[in-house]
């Protein structure tokens, strides 16, 4: 029988002291406590990674080989585990070609319902198209004008790999002598083709090759026959001379090289670029427009295939080009100094602007806005006429007559021919990122697009939200024939299952197409745990990192849903959260602490929420009680003026308006998915940089943003890392490293050797351990194992070399300071008031359980965020900045967070403005002045749906975070949906304690 209990005993991993606990098996249990306390240490460092490696070493040893080792974590025993599956905040993907349709593999599914009961249309004329017969075939080929040299050929082979010996040896047998492969012709009765059976290749019989003329009707008949037989059904006919016009009158395409997406970009050099390759097929052709469409397969509607994949933008959905808007930034300018990537000093480019202003009699110097647009056109992207060039050399005058290219064919030409990665990278600077004109960013090539089930292409159902696709699939099979719904039944089935699934966590609002890479770390977390649920899976252990982040409380209580009907299913989930409405619906939680950092790891209490709230000891549970609250401020700032954003449009914003009171505390909010961030980031934060930086960043759509006057500069603290190497950390980013090692270079012995700052620095040569060249860690190649990172066996993981470590400051020496937490720091350096400054900051935001030197890249969104703040705190301020943050509040318990919200209050107390994206609400409430977007998300959302203090949004009726807010307002009579809750609007507006 099992284990009822999962049973932890002595776990020391990270900061856990000899830590013993019981987690109940089939219930959500949560792990909360203060930042740093040794949440995470015990749910994923302990238990997660314990029930990996055991799975990992069930495997045998060549399953290891791809899958890695991993170390036993710290921990004297774990009993009753069950299989272990994380659940994080990790970004799901940051390649461009994965979207939410192919990360949750319901684009799979929708590739397959396609493939089988698709009905194909013309993408030219819209017509559904038809089978073609042989008749069709020959006729098509004798429509070329006579004496045209042709291949008819039957394709046996295409894009697969092999070497296909056998294949040639049967068709010498069966008396055909040539073959095409991979575009090249062989005479098989000579020499056979040796192939790499590793790479992919296309083999062409040539059955025939004929002069195009009445007389051999016959002879064309027989052959194209002959191939439909050996091909299946499939014809193809190369024109190697062809005369003007061939493809169209087959009515197919050019050829394509083997693995390349774009048609023709093979063809550069050679006799193959004249050649034309039209395949013609038995089953689907478009008889009005002479058009053949190629078997339909799953791999058509596969933007990550070239079978399916827009040949211009290669299944992107978007191309690079030059933007007008970057050429000319400022229209007033002269005509000679008005385009940005051409110097009039430059001599190429001043007499082509010369002779190209004297033929149109305009002089240099006239402002650019003040031309008329056809001669603006014909400067920016070629005259009409040809224009006379004369320019003076040593050896005399030069003449050339001929158009004038244009600026911005110019520069596209010129990104394309140049070999030299630095003329390419500068005219990149004038190039932007827009929709593929072919396929209008649906990625997929026009014969993909023009695929329907029940009227609706693939492409559409792509651009659909979820909701909105969850409606479309409802009851699809009575649209269909017996025979599709037949075939169709179960993949429907699973369509629906898996867009519910993605419902039920609050991620109606995507649209299949959005790309993984702009997810947030919440988003991502949801959509596994969509897929989780989609699995059905029994008997499993959900290790989760605190899913609430990100999620409006109505969006958070359907999540809870979810996890609870996850438990219900039979599986254990072990939740790191600090969302106080999860604990309550938790069966137990584990309470760390008592601190942080060093002052954590042990188990407060491991219990019900009643046994939390009545342990004495518990911080969590005093906040849980209403015992200890986040206060409500006395009064709210009046503005010192208004920022105002008109007509913003980006995404799903609706043509918005909004004001940002100035000087003041402001909380953008609204449910998941309403256009917060996009507001935020892609108007407000881009369209500033871009007006009050002259920088080239591309801002989302919008009209205007006035009151820039009143703005000295904006700030963006987000929660992307703050160093992409280990050799990154807080002490570093906040410069506070600088000073540390100052002091060490004032020591007598560091006076007496000679050393100055540079020596304490684990960067350069001098003073580090150059075994492992300051990284205090060697990574060994274990061949076919996965490589094992070591402890540095000549400095011991210090990073310094002996000579340097003899230099010591108080007793302890520079790696000694490095291991210190900021609380340890600052009570060392007590003597040092720059030093302890710069550490007071880190402690004011919550970090003061952080390592000086922890590696960046070990650091959560939420840590990088308020170490960003802390180094902004360190700067000297005048004030009049504008800072934006979004949801500072990641990662953070309530007593933390009360930490943050006074720094807030002090940054804008001292005259800046300061702007938050933020869900939880002991932020929310204070705030000045709230932006509540909605109603929804996606397309429901982008509308300004309240706006003013708190209080006023808390009687807005249509807000959802207003709702939220009643229970939290003392001053406002209204219900919430929590209303039943013990919360702070019960206790004194300025209670603290």
């Amino acid at each position: 029988m099992s284990k009822e209990i999962i049973e932890v005993r002595g776990a020391e991993e990270h900061n856990l002291k000899d830590v013993d606990v019981e987690i109940p098996r089939e219930e959500l249990t949560v792990v909360t406590g203060l930042s740093g306390s040794g949440k995470s240490s015990l749910a994923f460092e302990t238990v997660y990674a314990e029930g990996q490696r055991r799975y990992i070493e069930s495997l045998s040893a060549y399953a290891r080989n791809f899958l890695g080792q991993m170390d036993k974590p710290q921990v004297e025993n774990v009993e009753g585990l069950s299989p272990a599956i994380s659940i994080d905040q990790k970004n799901a993907a940051n390649n461009p070609r994965s979207t939410v349709g192919t990360v949750t593999e319901l684009h799979d599914y929708l590739r397959l319902l396609y493939a089988r009961v698709g009905t194909p249309h013309c993408p030219e004329c819209g017509r559904e198209v038809g089978e073609q017969s042989a008749q069709n075939m020959v006729s098509r080929v004798l429509e070329l004008p006579e004496g045209t040299r042709a291949k008819l050929c039957a394709p046996v082979v295409r894009d697969q790999k092999g070497a296909f010996e056998d294949l040639f040896d049967d068709l010498v047998s069966e008396g055909y002598s040539r073959v095409e492969v991979d575009g090249e012709e062989f005479d098989l009765t000579l020499d056979q083709p040796e192939l790499d059976e590793n790479y992919d290749h296309t083999v062409d019989v040539v059955v025939d090759r004929v002069k195009i003329s009445p007389d051999a009707r016959s002879r064309i008949t027989d052959s194209v026959e002959t191939a439909l037989e050996e091909a299946d059904g499939t014809l193809k006919v190369i024109l190697p001379d062809p005369p003007e016009g061939a493809a169209e009158t087959l009515g197919g395409s050019d050829a394509r090289a083997t693995g390349d997406l774009a048609d023709g970009d093979e063809a550069d050099d050679g006799a193959a670029s004249d050649r034309v390759v039209v395949e013609l097929s038995e089953d689907l052709a478009c008889t009005h427009c002479g058009i053949d469409i190629s078997e339909i397969e799953t791999r058509s509607f596969s933007f990550n295939s070239p079978h399916g994949a827009c040949p211009e933008c290669e299944g992107l959905g978007e191309t690079k080009e030059v933007s007008e808007d970057l050429v000319i930034t400022d229209p007033t300018k002269p005509l000679k100094h008005v385009f940005e990537p051409w110097s009039y000093d430059r001599t190429y480019y001043s007499r082509q602007l010369d002779n190209v202003a004297e033929h149109f009699g305009i002089d240099l110097s006239t402002p650019f806005e003040e031309l008329d647009e056809s001669i603006q056109r014909q400067f920016l992207y070629g005259t009409d006429r040809i224009v006379d060039f004369q320019w003076r050399t040593k050896n005399g005058t030069r003449e050339k007559s001929e158009r004038f290219e244009g600026v911005i064919p110019n520069l596209e030409r010129r990104h394309v021919e140049t070999d030299s990665d630095r003329a390419r990278e500068h005219i990149e600077e004038f190039m932007a990122t827009t929709t593929c004109p072919a396929c209008e960013g649906t990625r997929l090539k026009a014969e993909s697009r023009a695929v329907l089930v029940d009227g609706t292409s693939i492409t559409e159902v792509n651009e659909m939200s979820i909701s909105d696709a969850l409606a479309h699939f409802e009851g699809m099979e009575e649209h269909l024939s017996s025979r599709d719904r037949k075939i169709a039944e179960e993949i429907l089935k699973e369509i629906r299952a898996r867009l519910g699934f993605m419902t039920e966590v609050g991620l109606d609002y995507l649209t299949l197409d959005r790309e993984a890479s702009t997810l947030s770390g919440g988003e991502s977390q949801r959509i596994r745990l969509a897929t989780q649920i989609g699995s059905g899976l029994v008997g499993v252990l959900y290790v989760l990192d605190e899913p609430s982040i990100g999620l409006h409380q109505r969006d958070n209580d359907r999540l809870l849903n979810t996890l609870e009907e996850l438990r219900d299913l039979g599986n254990t989930l072990l939740v790191v959260e600090h969302d106080t409405e999860t604990m309550r619906r938790a069966d137990q939680i584990i309470d760390m602490g008592p601190g942080p950092g060093k002052r954590g790891g042990e188990v407060v209490v491991n219990g019900p929420m009643d046994e939390v709230i009545g342990t004495d000891e518990s911080v969590t549970g005093e906040y849980l009680s209403g015992e200890r609250t986040i206060p409500v401020p006395d009064s709210r700032r009046e503005a010192d003026g208004e920022l105002t954003v008109r007509g913003a449009r980006q995404h799903n914003l609706a043509d918005l308006d909004v004001s940002i009171p100035l000087g003041t505390f402001t909380a953008i909010t609204g449910v998941s998915g309403s256009g917060k961030s996009t507001l935020m980031h892609d108007v407000l934060y881009k369209g500033l940089v871009r007006r009050m930086n002259d920088t080239d960043v591309n801002p989302g759509e919008h009209d205007t943003i006035d009151g820039l006057d009143n703005v000295e500069t904006v700030r963006l603290i987000d929660q992307s890392p703050i160093g992409r190497t280990p050799r990154s950390n807080p002490a570093t980013y906040t410069n506070v490293f600088d000073h540390i090692r100052e002091l060490f270079a004032e020591t007598n012995l560091a006076k007496q050797r000679g050393y100055e700052k540079g020596r304490f620095s684990f960067n350069v040569k001098g003073g580090r351990c150059e075994g492992c060249g300051g990284q205090g860690t060697v990574t060994i190649d274990m061949n076919f194992l996965s490589d094992v990172t070591v402890p540095c066996e000549e400095c011991g993981g210090a990073r310094y070399n002996d000579e340097t470590l003899d230099v010591t400051y108080k007793g302890a020496t520079i790696a000694d300071v490095l291991e210190m937490t900021v609380e340890e720091a600052y009570d060392f350096f007590e003597s040092h008031g720059g030093i302890r400054r710069r550490l007071e900051l880190l402690k004011d935001v919550g970090l003061g359980y952080m390592r000086l030197g922890q590696p960046s890249t070990t650091l959560s969104g939420g840590e990088a965020q308020r170490v960003k703040l802390a180094e902004e705190l360190g700067k000297k301020d005048s004030g009049e900045t504008l800072y934006l943050l979004d949801e500072p509040t990641t990662g953070l318990h309530p007593e933390d967070e009360r930490k943050l919200i006074d720094v807030l209050h002090r940054l804008t107390d001292d005259g800046n403005t300061v702007v938050v994206i933020e869900h939880e609400l002991d932020l929310v409430k204070n705030a000045d002045h709230i932006i509540d977007l909605g109603p929804e998300g996606g397309e429901n959302g982008g509308e300004l749906v309240a706006e003013g203090t708190p209080e006023d949004v808390a009687r807005t009726e249509a807000s959802y975070t207003g709702q939220y807010l009643r229970d939290l307002l003392p001053n406002v009579d209204l219900e919430g949906p929590r209303a039943d809750r013990d919360t702070a609007a019960e206790q004194p507006a300025a209670d603290d304690d």
